[in-house]
């Protein structure tokens, strides 16, 4: 589909001569010849770009322009006059034109300021696209008191410029909560620039963190700038802090007190202003009685402590997250989205996961790719789950998950079924006489309860 450009010109010529020129290069346009009619025309179809003449009766260009980049914030507008000046250009820029031509209009320019202009509203579009699906990632999702309770944290740290200090588990997302920081505070414009002290080797962490001048080792052959330096006026997120060694804790305890240091075979003194929020999965002051971790440091960077909850102590977010997860899946690899049971998020809710989120997103992964149907059920689930088994499953759900009492006494009846046709290998005879009804009666329910059956391979 090509490209819609509107013009708005109270010159016919102008209208005819610039539509007839913008059809040739393959575009559809419309047009109107005042600012009321264009108003009405952008709303009702809003084109790709608007070219868009100042001097009109009654209402003139500056004000539609004013008016159609606070409906729509992101619309690319080229305005043209006959009467040019210096001050008519730098008002129309400052509301909001993309760029600003003086008539006679000249076509070659035209056109090249028409490709200009939507390759420039294209790139917009996508990276407004990336940041929605980045920020859809870094999402702290869940409606748990514990959630809550987290946010309202987070909420209280942003603002201000002290140093935070998270604890939790592996996979809780210490990192989103450090982004959620960022992004809500004052430097959230500025680089949030992330080091992870365990992956890093004891013998380059220094380097990292600081940078070095050209030639202070073998193979530095040329100077690097640390992450300090590249954090400078945002914020540096210092990931396990606890597996820093003591000599590298030393140096970054002199530069959080001084907001200053070298680099590594270097004598000039840097200045910086990072925020650092800082995480550990360690108990940091049993570090500090066995002798691995630096009291002083400790109280440097533990001026806000928070603690993100492991996802046992918020159950209740485990369905959302699911769900979460099964969207972002689908979207990331162009697949159907798949529905999930009432009884296969039960038991999803009562697995233990010592891997936290990290687990359950990868479990989520390992479904939609491994569960050919929709809806994903008990019976689909049971088989990843490693240590659950029907007799380990608690079968309580949710109240809001049903409207009625019927609704849930079919939900438990179905996965109940759908658990014990599983363990009888799909055998009806059998799985009937364990559960002390009639072969037919089993029949019956497995239909009436859409109830899939499939073969043991």
């Amino acid at each position: 589909m090509s490209d819609t450009i509107c013009i708005v010109d109270d010159e016919p010529g102008i209208l005819k001569t610039l539509s007839e020129l913008l059809e040739d290069e393959g575009y559809q346009v419309t047009s109107a010849k005042n600012g009321a009619d264009a108003l009405d025309v952008i709303r009702q179809d809003p084109p790709d770009l608007v070219f868009l003449d100042i001097w009109m009766p009654d209402l003139d260009g500056l004000e539609v322009l004013k008016r159609v980049r606070h409906q729509f914030p992101n619309m690319m507008v080229i305005v043209m006059s006959g009467h040019g000046s210096i001050e008519t250009a730098v008002q129309a820029t400052k509301l909001g034109a993309y760029d600003y031509l003086e008539k006679p209009l000249d076509s070659e320019k035209i056109t090249i300021l028409v490709r200009n202009a939507l390759h420039q509203r294209k790139l917009e579009e996508e990276n407004l696209n990336f940041r929605i699906q980045v920020e859809r990632h870094l999402q702290l999702v869940g409606d748990s008191s514990v959630m809550n309770k987290l946010r309202e944290q987070i909420a209280a740290a942003a603002p201000t410029h002290s140093r935070v200090l998270i604890f939790g588990e592996n996979g809780t997302g210490k990192e989103l909560v450090a982004r959620a920081i960022h992004r809500q505070s004052l430097r959230d414009q500025r680089p949030f620039v992330e080091v992870n002290c365990a992956a890093i080797p004891e013998t380059l962490i220094e380097t990292e963190l600081f940078g070095h001048e050209r030639g202070a080792f073998t193979g530095a052959v040329a100077q690097k700038r640390g992450k300090f330096d590249s954090a400078d006026g945002g914020t540096l997120f210092l990931d396990e802090i606890g597996d820093m060694s003591l000599a590298t804790q030393a140096k970054l305890l002199r530069v959080l007190q001084e907001q200053q240091f070298t680099r590594v075979g270097g004598n000039k003194l840097i200045k910086v202003n990072v925020r650092v929020i800082a995480a550990s999965n360690k108990d940091l002051r049993q570090e500090i009685e066995k002798g691995n971790f630096r009291e002083d440091l400790y109280y440097r960077v533990n001026v806000l402590p928070i603690e993100v909850p492991p996802l046992r102590a918020r159950r209740e977010d485990i369905p959302t997250l699911t769900r979460h997860f099964l969207k972002i899946h689908a979207e990331e690899q162009g697949v159907k989205l798949k529905e999930i049971t009432t009884g296969a998020l039960n038991v999803l809710a009562r697995h233990e996961w010592p891997g936290n989120i990290r687990e359950l997103r990868n479990q989520v992964e390992r479904l939609m790719i491994m569960v050919p149907k929709t809806p994903i059920d008990v019976a689909d689930v049971l088989p990843f789950m490693p240590g659950s088994s029907a007799g380990s499953v608690t079968w309580v759900s949710p109240t809001e998950a049903y409207d009625s009492l019927r609704e849930a006494r079919k939900a438990f009846e179905r996965d109940y079924i759908a658990i014990r046709l599983r363990e009888n290998g799909w055998n009806i005879s059998k799985t009937a006489e364990d559960l002390k009804i009639e072969r037919s009666h089993l029949h019956r329910k497995i239909k009436l309860l859409n109830v899939e059956l499939r073969s043991e391979h």
